[in-house]
C-alpha cells in the first residue's frame, strides 16, 4: 500500500473524496501512443500524479491504443522514457502489471465486444444503419431549419422489416448508445457543476460499423472495469463527460461495474503565444525540446504545476513531494493557463543552483557530449575538470545546454576565434595588451586564481592604465573565444599554464596578422 503524503483529511478532502477512503482513491494517465509527448500532456500527468500521492492512492498508467492508423510502438517506448526521466512513478501499467491487466487497450478487445454487446441486448445501445451521405443530408436540413444538428435518432426504434431492408442492401450497422431524454449534470471538482440539455446531448457512436470499437466505449469501460475513483483531465475533453456518465451509468445497470460514478475535475487549457490553445502540434509544446534544452525534470515539472495551480502564498519553487504533500484538486483555477517559456527558464535556473555542483557536472554530460566538447567515453582527467569548472557557471546557466558555449574552451584543441565576435577583439590594437598579459602570465611562480589575477591587474591596469573591460576583454577572448564566460581567474586556472599561454601566443599572432 502508497504511504500517503499528508495526514490531513479536512472539508476540502471530503467535498473531493465524499465517502471514500483515501487509499482508496484512483487515478489514471492513459495517453494514446501518437507522437511525442507535449507539455499538456505531461502536467495532467503530473496532476493525477499529485493527486494519488496526496491520499496514498493508487496511480495507474494505461495506454490507449486503439487507434491503428495513428498508434505507434515508437510512440508508446517514447511516452515510458519521458515519464522515467520525469521522475514520476506508477503504481499499475503495462510494464508493471496490476490487478487490471492488460493495460494496453489493444489487448482488451474481448472485453469491449463482450461490453457492446451486453448493451446492445439491454436495450442501452442501438444499431445505427444510416449511411454517411444520409446523415449529413439531415444534419444540413436541422440546421436550414435552425435545429441542434446532431443525431436525429432515426434507428432509434426500427422495425424488423425495416433492418431486414437495410441488411439486404448489404448495410453494416454502427452502434449507438441511447441517451436520455433530461439534462445531464457533471459536478465537476474545478469548475463546479456543468449542465447540458437534452437537446445538446446526441446518441454517439460506440462501435465502427467493422467492429473497431472507439474511445467513447473503451475509456470509460476501462476505467469502470479498473475502478477509477477521480479522472483529471484537460477542459477540451468537458463536452464529453455528459455522454461518459450516462454509459457509466448504462455499464452500472448491466452489471459491468459497480460502486459510485467517478468524479471529474477538468483542468485548465495550456495557452501559448497569442493566448491560442498550446496544441501537440506547435513545436513549443514538445517535451523532447525541453530535454534537448537542458531543462532539469525538477525545474520544468514545477513550472508546469504552476500552470494552473499554486501551493498559496505566492511560493513558487517547491519539490514534487512537497507539491503532493499540498495539493488540492478544488483549488486548480479554471482559467486558462499561459505557458511562458522565459518563466519556465528562471525556474530551472533555481533548480540548477539548487543541486550539488558533482550532481550538475553529471547531468551536463549527455549535454557536451551532443555539442561535440566531451568525447562519447570522456576520461577521468576530463570529468574532474567538468566537476572542478561547473560551480564557476552553475550560478549562471538557465539550462544545462548553455554548458558548451560556457565550458567548451575548457577541452577544446585549435582554432578558437573563427567568430565574428573574436575577430573584432583580436586586433592590431588589442596586441599589446595580450602580450603584455602573456608575459605577465609566464613570470608567475604559482599559478593560482588570486596570483594570476594579482599578475593580470599589475600588468594590464596598473602599468598599461587600462580599465578593467579594456584590460580582461582581449584576454577572455583569447583563451575563450568568447566575450562573455565564466570568471575569467578562476578560468586560466584550470586551463593550466601551459594551454593558457599557449593560446594568448595563438592570438597575438592572429592580432598582429
Amino acid at each position: 500500500m502508497v504511504t500517503p503524503v499528508t495526514d490531513r483529511v479536512g472539508d476540502a478532502d471530503d467535498d473531493v473524496l465524499g465517502d471514500l477512503a483515501p487509499s482508496d482513491v484512483r487515478v489514471r494517465f492513459s495517453p494514446s501512443p501518437t507522437g511525442n509527448p507535449h507539455v499538456g500532456l505531461i502536467r495532467t500527468t503530473l496532476f493525477n500524479w499529485a493527486f494519488a500521492r496526496h491520499y496514498g492512492g493508487t496511480f495507474v498508467f494505461r495506454i490507449e491504443d486503439t487507434d491503428v492508423a495513428r498508434d505507434s510502438e515508437e510512440s508508446y517506448v517514447s511516452m515510458l522514457d519521458a515519464l522515467r526521466w520525469l521522475r514520476l512513478d506508477w503504481d499499475e501499467g503495462p510494464d508493471v502489471g496490476g490487478p487490471y491487466a492488460p493495460y494496453r487497450q489493444s489487448l482488451r478487445h474481448e472485453v469491449y465486444a463482450d461490453v457492446a454487446a451486453r448493451l446492445l441486448e439491454a436495450g442501452r445501445a442501438y444499431q445505427c444503419y444510416c449511411s454517411p451521405a444520409e446523415l449529413d443530408q439531415r444534419r444540413e436540413a436541422a440546421r436550414a431549419a435552425g435545429k441542434p444538428s446532431g443525431y436525429d435518432g432515426h434507428c432509434r426504434e426500427l422495425s424488423v422489416q425495416q433492418v431486414e431492408a437495410y441488411r439486404a442492401e448489404g448495410r453494416q450497422p454502427v452502434l449507438r448508445l441511447r441517451m436520455p431524454d433530461r439534462a445531464i449534470s457533471v459536478e465537476d471538482l474545478v469548475r463546479g457543476v456543468v449542465t447540458v440539455d437534452a437537446d445538446n446531448v446526441f446518441d454517439y457512436v460506440l462501435v465502427r460499423a467493422n467492429g473497431q470499437p472507439l474511445y467513447t466505449l473503451v475509456n470509460p469501460v476501462d476505467d469502470a472495469l479498473m475502478a477509477i475513483t477521480h479522472v483529471l483531465r484537460g477542459e477540451d475533453l468537458l463536452s464529453s463527460t455528459p455522454r461518459q456518465i450516462v454509459l457509466h451509468e448504462a455499464l452500472r445497470e448491466i452489471g459491468v461495474a459497480d460502486g459510485p460514478l467517478p468524479r471529474y475535475a477538468h483542468l485548465p487549457l495550456i495557452t501559448g503565444e497569442g493566448n491560442k490553445k498550446l496544441s501537440k502540434r506547435d513545436p513549443t509544446s514538445s517535451l523532447q525540446l525541453y530535454r534537448d534544452r537542458g531543462f532539469l525534470p525538477e525545474g520544468l515539472l514545477n513550472y508546469l504545476a504552476l500552470l494552473g495551480w499554486s501551493m498559496g502564498d505566492d511560493r513558487e519553487i517547491f519539490s514534487l513531494e512537497e507539491m503532493a504533500k499540498a495539493f488540492d484538486v478544488t483549488r486548480v483555477n479554471p482559467n486558462p493557463a499561459r505557458f511562458d517559456v522565459r518563466k519556465a527558464e528562471a525556474i530551472n535556473g533555481v533548480w540548477l543552483r539548487r543541486l550539488p555542483a558533482d550532481e550538475v557536472a553529471e547531468r551536463m554530460v549527455p549535454h557536451l557530449q551532443v555539442a561535440g566538447v566531451l568525447p562519447s567515453s570522456p576520461s577521468d582527467d576530463e570529468l574532474a575538470l567538468l566537476r572542478a569548472a561547473t560551480p564557476l557557471v552553475q550560478e549562471r546557466m538557465t539550462v544545462l545546454d548553455e554548458s558548451a558555449g560556457m565550458l567548451g574552451f575548457l577541452f577544446a584543441d585549435g582554432d578558437l576565434w573563427g567568430t565574428d565576435e573574436a575577430a573584432a577583439a583580436l586586433t592590431s590594437d588589442t596586441r599589446p595588451v595580450l602580450s603584455a598579459a602573456r608575459t605577465a602570465l609566464a613570470a608567475l611562480g604559482e599559478w593560482r586564481t588570486d596570483s594570476i589575477e594579482n599578475a593580470l591587474r599589475a600588468a594590464l591596469v596598473a602599468d598599461l592604465e587600462l580599465k578593467p573591460k579594456h584590460a580582461f576583454g582581449p584576454v577572455r577572448v583569447a583563451v575563450t573565444g568568447r566575450r562573455v564566460s565564466p570568471p575569467l581567474f578562476e578560468s586560466l586556472e584550470l586551463l593550466g599554464r601551459d594551454r593558457t599561454l599557449a593560446r594568448l601566443d595563438a592570438a597575438i599572432a592572429r592580432s598582429g596578422a
